[in-house]
């Protein structure tokens, strides 16, 4: 399968939160590029298909879009920043 991501990702194991509408909901961030990441989400709830991942530890809060869902994965792509 051939690699399609503009920016290599990079493995990691960060803890995270999916925030939207007032409500926040934890995850795991499994890898992050400059572009997007793929997030582990154990919480059986909806969420929408926009949202900020906040990641504490890096000092990141992006808004960002969902590009795939796979039962407890999702990848999300980063929305650029209006110019």
């Amino acid at each position: 399968m051939e690699e399609q991501r503009i920016a290599p990702r990079h493995r990691v194991l960060k803890a995270g939160t999916v925030e939207f509408g007032g409500d926040a909901l934890p995850c795991t961030v499994r890898n992050l590029s400059a572009t997007g990441a793929a997030l582990e989400i154990n919480s059986p709830l909806w969420f929408p298909d926009r949202f900020v991942l906040a990641i504490a530890s890096e000092g990141l809060r992006k808004p960002c879009h969902i590009v795939w869902r796979k039962e407890k994965r999702i990848g999300i792509a980063f929305d650029e920043a209006p110019r």
